[in-house]
């Protein structure tokens, strides 16, 4: 059977939709904090059915039917891979909270998606270049097939950097921050703030979280049985047979932690508290989980719609949820008391941000319009004499 000819790219929405999975990672939290009267593990566990079973899984199996055929069919090398790559983000996962909790919703966002959007734009491209044979070369990205300059790679380069940069700025008004404020007064944002425990948190939540995106773009195979296993997966929604294996693996090790804290912690007793309201507490956990996954689901999805240059698309949604988690951040109060100098610091670095995912934009329009320019001409039927 052929393989479904590949969708037109849409660069200006592959970024939109980026954009607004990194929207989605940076509210995910706020239902979270109307859970009342229930121990960390007790929550997370209901977000973790949520976020990595339950929605993306139904999601699967509605836009891409023949996810079990898929997964049967492939190969048992890729599938753990994707599965120990979700596995290791689990580990990462589980202190995600960890760090909003020492850091507050701004500042550890940022530091924790900025490690994450590094090592995740980065390391992906390299894989899938040796490891799979697929994609294109780092070097490949500064020149076109006849030698020259390949303006659509230099630009999502930039973008990339440009990103980089703005993380960089948004972590320096969080120590600048540091320095300003008294104890009392970080305490009143975020009543457990401690920025030197926080930022061990970060480095390790976010360089173990990246691995999500080695797993993501680690099933070339599955993504093509999806293409063409009765019924096809349409090129839209090939990713979600990766997504549901990876983010099994990461389901794999919340629920046992959370588990294994309820009984360390003996908060079993959480479930049936009187003083607990337990549907609210189940709904608020769903809600949480349902908003998280979105981003992944945004990420999968936005792919095919940035053609050549799709390995821009982590980079997107990281700096994206970093601006918006900094603007929530804004908006909570955590910066409450900064000086003008600071807070005008983390403006500029979220206006980085934003004109970074706008470079990542332009260079898939570059792209789209190098290829049309490289694209043979139509045959023509000559005249009859």
């Amino acid at each position: 059977m052929n393989e479904p000819a590949a969708m037109t790219a849409n660069p200006a929405l592959g970024i939109l939709i980026f954009v607004l999975g990194g929207l989605a990672g940076a509210v995910f939290y706020l239902p979270l904090k109307k859970v009342k009267n229930w121990a960390w593990e007790s929550y997370w566990l209901f977000w973790a059915l949520f976020a990595l079973l339950i929605v993306p899984w139904a999601l699967a199996l509605i836009k891409s039917p023949n996810t079990f055929s898929v997964l049967k069919a492939a190969p048992g090398k890729e599938l753990l891979y994707c599965y120990l790559c979700g596995a290791a983000w689990g580990f990462g996962g589980l202190t995600w909270g960890l760090m909003i909790r020492y850091l507050g919703v701004g500042l550890g966002l940022a530091m924790g998606c900025g490690l994450c959007s590094a090592a995740g734009t980065i390391i992906p491209p390299i894989i899938r270049q040796v490891f799979h044979q697929e994609g294109t070369k780092f070097t490949e990205l500064f020149q076109t097939s006849a030698g020259a300059a390949n303006v659509a790679g230099i630009v999502s380069v930039i973008g990339v950097l440009v990103s980089l940069f703005g993380i960089v700025l948004v972590g320096l008004a969080g120590m600048s921050k540091e320095k300003e404020l008294p104890e009392a007064e970080k305490k009143k944002a975020v009543a457990e703030y401690n920025f030197p425990k926080g930022m061990m948190v970060a480095l390790f939540s976010g360089l173990m979280s990246a691995a999500l995106s080695f797993g993501l773009v680690g099933g070339p195979t599955i993504e093509k049985l999806a293409l063409t296993t009765q019924p096809p997966t349409s090129v839209i929604w090939k990713g979600m047979p990766v997504l549901v294996i990876a983010l099994l693996g990461g389901f794999t090790v919340n629920f046992l932690w959370c588990l294994f804290l309820n009984a360390k912690n003996k908060t079993f007793g959480d479930y049936t508290k009187k003083d607990a309201p337990l549907l609210p507490n189940v709904l608020f956990g769903a809600i949480a989980g349902a908003i998280w996954v979105c981003q992944f689901i945004a990420f999968k999805t936005g792919e095919p719609r940035m053609g050549d240059q799709s390995y821009v698309g982590w980079a997107v949604l990281m700096a994206s949820s970093i601006m918006f988690s900094g603007a929530l951040g804004l908006i909570l109060g955590e910066w409450k008391g900064t000086s003008s100098k600071t807070r005008g610091l983390l403006g500029f670095g979220l206006a980085v941000l934003l004109g970074s995912a706008v470079l990542s934009g332009y260079s898939g329009k570059l792209g789209q319009d190098e290829a049309k320019q490289a694209a043979p001409p139509a045959a023509t039927v000559p005249a009859a004499k």
